[in-house]
Parts: structure tokens; sequence; C-alpha cells
């Protein structure tokens, strides 16, 4: 199976210091929803790894995430695209829990449902946590620079960064890098 994990907030859509509260506080970043919807077209499934510490800080409720996700599915299925599962932690920072990100619990689920070892599995995110939680599993760090991604515009990628971590201006160029390189043979591991 070709499954990619994405951050939502910064990666998808913008983010809010605020943070996204409501359907109407969600808005897509240009190209990405067409970034997705190549990425499915060409044969790869999509799922979301997103923390949403607005649930356990009181912010908004589980209703009013659903609704926000159901606009981001109506906007990508007008374009032809899809996601196919949004895993999110609903935790606050001080709850210590396994599945917000830099920790890699929510990975660990997405691999769990889709029965896949993620061991380079691609994950896009604008964060160097996003990045960080899927390095603990295998996964293929990939940042955007967008969100907070953007003020890394134009500078070297610090140490802190997972091994190997690739760098594209937005979901849209990573969709591209990722179908337009050469997939490896039957039993052959990616380059």
């Amino acid at each position: 199976m070709k499954l990619v994990i994405l951050d939502r907030d910064g990666t998808i859509n913008r983010d809010s210091d605020d943070f996204v509260k409501a359907p109407e506080e969600w808005e897509p970043l240009p190209g990405a929803l067409e970034g997705i919807a190549r990425l499915n077209h060409a044969g790869w499934h999509v799922a979301v790894a997103s923390n949403q510490s607005g649930l356990g800080r009181g912010l908004f409720d589980v209703a009013a995430l659903n609704a926000i996700h159901a606009k981001m599915h109506k906007a990508l299925s007008a374009v032809g695209g899809r996601i196919d599962a949004v895993f999110y932690c609903p935790h606050s920072p001080d709850e210590g829990c396994q599945c917000r990100k830099p920790l890699p619990g929510l990975f660990e689920q997405i691999g769990e449902r889709f029965g896949v070892d993620l061991k380079s599995t691609p994950v896009v995110g604008d964060t160097l946590r996003d990045l960080q939680a899927g390095a603990l599993v295998g996964c293929a760090p990939h940042l955007v620079l967008t969100g907070k991604g953007e003020a890394l515009r134009g500078l070297p990628l610090p140490d802190t960064f997972p091994h190997g971590t690739r760098v594209h201006d937005n979901l849209s160029a990573f969709a591209d890098w990722l179908i337009e390189r050469p997939q490896p043979a039957r039993g052959m591991l990616a380059p």
C-alpha cells in the first residue's frame, strides 16, 4: 500500500495561533487540495495525523472538529481528492499522553489501522514535532515551508530535524516530487 501521512494545520490548511475552532476558520492553503488529489490519482492513500489540543483546552468540541473535517473532505472531493482517515490527539500538552506529536502514538495507530509497517512512509509537516513523531516509527521526513515552516524559508535546515529530511515549498510541490520520483521495483526499498 502506498501511504502518505500529512499534518493538517500549516500543511493542508492555514494555521492559526488562536486555533482553527470552526469550519469557517478552516481555509486550505493554495494548491494543497489539488496536491492531495494528484497523490490519490497516482495511487497514494492519505492519512492525517494532527494535534488538536484545542479540544483538551476546551476551545472547541468534537462536533466542531467533525464539522471542520467535513468541510475539508467536501473541499477535497470537489477537486477529485480524498483523505482516507484523520487521526488526532485531543489532549492538552500537560496531559502526558502518547499520541501528542512529537510522540509516535498517532503514527502507531495509523500503522495498525492500515495494517502496514510505516518504515519509509512519507510524513509531511510544517514543524519539527510533526517529523520527529514520524521518524520515531521509521517514516521518511518531509518539511513544507508553509505554516510554521515558513520561518525556515531561505535558511539552512537546523540539525535538530531528523536525518534525511527533505524540504519542499508546499504540499503541492511535495506531491509533484513524490509522483515524479522513480518507483522502486517490487520488493526493493525506495531510494
